[in-house]
């Protein structure tokens, strides 16, 4: 605890917000390792002067992320670090790694211009001779390697991307800052697989090793699909995280006597 920085309390950022990246900060650090555990609410209250509520609001939302996991009446434990993939919101990988105090950055495998295939062109609902623009890269975390990402835009839709974008940079914030295409809605399918031998050596695993499949088509607020995304990520970092909301059981009658 002797390393957890003091909060800014002239800052528009939420106390508990604060306090939640500095504990995230210091276990992607390696300041805390796996099964040990975090040092009591009130401790964490006593050393930045808060609230044992917005001490407490901070460990929540670590739990939430899957960062740490609390035994009643034992303590809070440190999980090691699984990042959660958000379905409830379109975000691209900087900006999800952002929003949980990690530094983005990209290795650039290919960038060019290509005849899309044929599951491209009914995907984004190509002309026959169009030409898409392709980008490939592996998407790291404060330098660790996550996952292997493939996307597909339509060239006719940003002419100058090829030569005007920076591949290593966020192509969601491109899109919308220069071509004012922003992401409304994507329809994402996620499969199970295996590592092969290529996805090993990038992403600095084992062959055979667990992954996430992504297939996603991203749309803009007109409906018109932008993007088609093939991604790998390693399943050793990434959770899968969904909201079911189950329907009063009276509407379910209403609906089966309508029909």
């Amino acid at each position: 605890m002797a390393k957890l920085q003091q909060l800014d309390r002239n800052s528009v950022v939420p106390l508990h917000y604060q306090i939640q990246q500095r504990l995230l900060a210091l276990i992607q650090a390696g300041e805390f390792e796996a099964g040990q555990p975090l040092p009591p609410i009130q401790e964490i209250a006593a050393r930045l002067s808060v609230s044992h509520m917005t001490a407490r609001q901070a460990i929540k939302a670590l739990c939430d992320l899957g960062v740490i996991y609390s035994k009643q009446g034992v303590g809070t434990f440190i999980s090691g670090i699984k990042l959660e993939k958000n379905f409830r919101q379109v975000l691209s990988f900087s900006e999800e790694m952002e929003s949980r105090g990690s530094r983005p950055s990209s290795r650039v495998l290919s960038f060019k211009v290509r005849r899309p295939t044929a599951s491209v062109i009914e995907t984004l609902r190509l002309q026959p001779n169009e030409e898409v623009v392709e980008l490939k890269r592996v998407r790291s975390a404060n330098s660790l390697p996550m996952g292997i990402e493939c996307s597909t835009i339509p060239l006719r839709l940003c002419p100058d991307l090829p030569t005007t974008f920076d591949p290593r940079g966020s192509l969601y914030r491109e899109l919308a800052d220069h071509y004012g295409m922003n992401m409304a809605v994507a329809d994402e399918i996620v499969e199970i697989g295996l590592a092969g031998s290529k996805e090993a050596g990038l992403l600095k695993i084992s062959k055979g090793s667990p992954v996430f499949l992504f297939t996603r088509t991203s749309y803009i607020q007109n409906g018109q699909p932008v993007e088609f995304v093939r991604a790998t990520y390693r399943g050793d970092k990434y959770k899968i995280v969904s909201r079911l909301t189950r329907i009063d059981r009276s509407l379910l009658t209403l609906t089966a006597n309508r029909q």
